[in-house]
């Protein structure tokens, strides 16, 4: 399990997930930030920081935003 970072980002970037990250496992795309779902730790730190609450459980991911999880696994085999 890992968190995905959905929509709600694509307006702000704030970049606060960043900062909280333990493991820096989230990097700045070009439209938005992206969590690394083989390096993230599912600690949560980045959800309770996020401004925009664009930040959820894969698992938790509303019908037709799993798109954003295959979005971040696509950016990091870059």
């Amino acid at each position: 399990m890992a968190f995905v970072i959905t929509s709600p980002c694509q307006t702000e970037k704030a970049a606060e997930c960043v900062d909280v990250c333990p493991v820096d496992c989230i990097e700045e795309g070009e439209d938005q930030f992206y969590i690394d779902p083989d390096i993230c730790i599912n600690c949560g730190a980045c959800v309770s920081v996020c401004p925009v609450e664009a930040i959820v459980e894969d698992f938790e991911l509303m019908p037709g935003e799993d798109v954003y999880l295959k979005r971040a696994e696509e950016f990091f085999k870059r």
